[in-house]
């Protein structure tokens, strides 16, 4: 199915010379002067090899056929990630190369939107956010306005954020998962 490069998003899959890549990053250039162009980030699903290509954004490229289904991540092992379809029970498992960095995110019964092709995971889609609670940040500063700079912070997780001065050790707070920013405190 060919669509136009402009509509191709991170977690698609294409189809180039009979290969299968997914795309780790899409971006849309305008320059002042001349044609807009797509700027695609992308991992050959055969083998791990990431390349980049410039597409105008009118370009046609080939969208390969993907089942996206919800699946729900059970655990991680030697083997690798571990994902069931709650439909069918049937358990696939995605190496540490498909999740990617991904894998900090990953919560046991978490549901994520998992794409394969002819059986095999290509692709992962976190969900939009997840909560997190902070194990490590500098202690605010008295005096210190709320809408000054923000400082890090370190996720339960192992990620590193940044974060409002006022969000202490032990806050639970809301993260966008694409990346890796602060959005608010949670609410439960």
């Amino acid at each position: 199915m060919k669509v136009i490069a402009s509509s191709l998003r991170k977690g698609n899959v294409v189809d180039l010379d009979g290969k299968l890549y997914v795309v780790l990053s899409a971006e849309n250039i305008h320059p002042g002067k001349g044609t807009p162009v797509t700027q695609l980030n992308m991992r050959r699903i055969s083998d791990g090899v990431k390349i980049s290509e410039r597409y105008r954004t009118t370009e046609q490229v080939e969208k390969a056929v993907v089942d996206d289904r919800p699946h729900t991540f059970l655990y991680q092992d030697g083997d690798g990630f571990h994902f069931m379809n709650p439909e069918t029970y049937d358990q696939l498992t995605a190496s540490a190369d498909m999740v990617g960095d991904s894998a900090p995110y990953l919560q046991e019964g978490m549901t994520v939107m998992l794409s394969t092709h002819e059986g095999n995971p290509i692709a992962l889609e976190l969900p939009r956010t997840v909560s997190l609670e902070i194990v490590d940040t500098e202690p605010s500063v008295k005096g210190q306005t709320a809408s000054s700079s923000y400082k890090p912070a370190v996720l339960s997780n192992g990620v590193r954020t940044m974060v409002p001065p006022y969000i202490t050790v032990g806050t639970k707070v809301v993260i966008l998962t694409e990346d890796n920013s602060y959005l608010e405190r949670a609410k439960d």
